[in-house]
């Protein structure tokens, strides 16, 4: 649509932008904060009030893994964040790598200063709601959604970190969406229990399902919390008493549908009110005091589309430990694909349908992201970064989680501005090796790739 026609439907233009990134999760904070520290016009569109997706409004207590068992491997912007909420956390140790408690206020306070402080514009409760393209695979104008009404922004290169690839699909974008028949891994409605006996919590039996002494398989055991459906119980003292919980699942949660979304949160709410009464009546010492002080605002998503790029990382490449000339970050978390599981003492599948998800790498052993599964086949401007990125449905398991998203956000708004600056808005002309480049003098860690 030209200006005139905008106008005329009261929709409001704005295109004094270089790059805008649709989606403040982590990807997205980083995609924003590279771009503008290239010297890109930088606009961040985020649909809630908050920056940080899963690890604010998403209420999910823990990162995964930073390390490949040696070291730290997701640096750059993706180590600022960590180190940075970490020391807002005294109750965490200083050099710890895995499995890190997150406070989400504290978290949200470290992203709203790594995009300030790089001069990105944000706009909150703004969502994206519709993608215009004047020519086959180029977006020219994103139509969102505010109490403004309805902006149509335009800039050279457009990042797509909304984590279910609506830009890149809604664009024209070739994309995969679950497994066979459309199937998807579960969601998880995390959520926070306040008034938690610290101590005995501490040491107390882990409640994690590893641990076949868990509480929780008296729970499922006793058929008394039919809301609580298997033994899934990641949980971390994130704050003084209060408990954050990635436990339980949500069946039949397809993150591209608001009905079944809002169903879903609705369960949600109900399973954390199951999970304080179930582990007051069988953890009384640590538990019998507390309340479910948040549930996330945000539903635990944990697949959707997968956007169909100029390389597809694929589950050979993992076992592989496959190295990549164009690679812009290492990843080392486990394949981790959610499905259901026995309710016994056991923490194993009834199915077989994901054979690799134990899959595990070494100490030091990693495989390598390469830039080729950030560009959408098919599409000139529009780059993607964190969930949606090109892989298969096993690979993705592995490769969706904050530290792996932070990381292809931050080379995904590098080379955004790039390829606004140098190559008239077309992502795959980037030269990889000058990208790898920046991303290292920027703190990356690339080994040099035989």
């Amino acid at each position: 649509m030209g200006e005139y026609e905008l106008r005329s439907r009261g929709i409001l233009l704005d295109e004094g932008w270089d790059v805008i990134v649709v989606g403040g999760g982590p990807s997205g904070c980083t995609a924003a904060a590279a771009a503008a520290r290239e010297g890109a016009r930088t606009l961040l569109v985020e649909a809630t009030g908050m920056l940080g997706g899963m690890g604010t409004a998403g209420l999910v207590p823990a990162w995964c893994p930073f390390s490949d068992g040696e070291k730290m491997i997701y640096r750059g912007l993706a180590q600022r964040v960590f180190e940075a909420t970490k020391a807002r956390m005294p109750h965490v140790a200083p050099d710890a790598l895995n499995w890190v408690p997150i406070d989400p206020e504290a978290l949200k306070v470290v992203y709203d200063e790594l995009v300030a402080e790089a001069g990105v514009t944000v706009r909150f409760f703004t969502s994206l709601v519709g993608v215009e393209c004047q020519e086959p695979g180029a977006a020219a104008t994103l139509i969102v959604g505010s109490k403004a009404g309805l902006t149509a922004f335009r800039a050279a290169v457009y990042v797509d970190a909304t984590g279910d690839g609506d830009l890149a699909a809604w664009a024209g974008a070739e994309f995969e969406k679950g497994g066979p028949g459309g199937t998807l891994q579960p969601a998880t409605h995390c959520f926070q229990l306040g008034g938690v006996h610290e101590y005995h919590y501490r040491h107390g039996p882990v409640l994690h399902g590893h641990n076949q002494q868990s509480p929780i398989y008296d729970v499922l055991e006793s058929g008394r919390y039919p809301l609580i459906p298997d033994a899934h119980m990641c949980n971390n003292l994130v704050a003084p008493s209060t408990v954050g919980f990635n436990a339980g699942h949500v069946w039949d949660v397809d993150n591209t549908d608001p009905a079944s979304v809002s169903r879903a949160m609705v369960e949600g709410r109900r399973t954390a009110a199951a999970f304080r009464d179930a582990l007051a009546e069988f953890h009384p010492t640590a538990f019998a005091g507390s309340f479910v002080a948040a549930t996330a605002p945000l539903m635990g998503i944990r697949e959707t589309r997968r956007i169909i790029g100029d390389y597809c990382l694929t589950v050979e490449d993992y076992k592989a430990r496959r190295s990549f000339p164009d690679e812009i970050c290492r990843n080392a978390y486990f394949i981790d694909v959610h499905h259901r599981a026995d309710q016994a003492r056991t923490f194993k599948p009834r199915d077989t349908e994901h054979e690799h998800r134990t899959m595990r790498y070494g100490p030091g052993e990693s495989h390598g992201v390469p830039y080729r599964c950030l560009t959408p086949r098919g599409l000139r401007n529009v780059l993607v970064a964190g969930r949606c990125i090109s892989s298969d449905r096993a690979t993705n398991g592995s490769v969706r989680v904050m530290p792996v998203c932070l990381a292809t956000g931050e080379a995904a708004g590098m080379a955004a501005a790039v390829a606004g600056e140098k190559h008239q808005g077309d992502v795959h002309a980037v030269d990889a090796d000058h990208l790898r480049k920046r991303l290292r003098d920027e703190g990356a860690w690339l080994p040099d790739v035989q």
